[in-house]
């Protein structure tokens, strides 16, 4: 179902089209009492510029008690924070999903493994987004 390569993206296939999986995964977000910080439409803005690309939206969230003990340690990390998902339509019709890896956002910035998990609670709720 999903692929992380060395740049620490792990992309996955989402079962709807970009706008529901969106809708579904800020849904899943409140929910869980996650944050939502920004919604951005990419094609929606290329199509008031007066172009043309398949849809692609990005969500932005996060926690700040999750997120913050991690700033604290390594302020650089907030370069990485708050959390985004990225989804799109690529050449064939199928919706992507794309995210950072939590793993790789730790080893990026030296934290400590512990961290892992205030990043990786979100990881199943993107991937439910994405699902049946």
């Amino acid at each position: 179902m999903d692929a992380t390569n060395e740049s620490g993206i792990t992309r996955i296939i989402s079962q709807h089209s970009v706008t529901t999986t969106i809708e579904r995964l800020e849904s899943l977000l409140k929910e869980r009492g996650v944050m939502v910080f920004a919604r951005i439409d990419f094609s929606g803005d290329a199509a008031r510029a007066g172009l043309t690309m398949r849809p692609e939206q990005m969500l932005i969230f996060g926690n700040p008690k999750a997120g913050t003990p991690l700033m604290q340690s390594v302020p650089a990390v907030g370069l990485d924070l708050p959390l985004k998902a990225l989804v799109w339509q690529d050449a064939s019709g199928k919706t992507q999903v794309a995210y950072n890896d939590p793993q790789y956002i730790i080893r990026r910035h030296g934290l400590d493994a512990a961290f892992t998990a205030n990043l990786a609670a979100v990881v199943p709720l993107i991937e439910r987004a994405a699902g049946e």
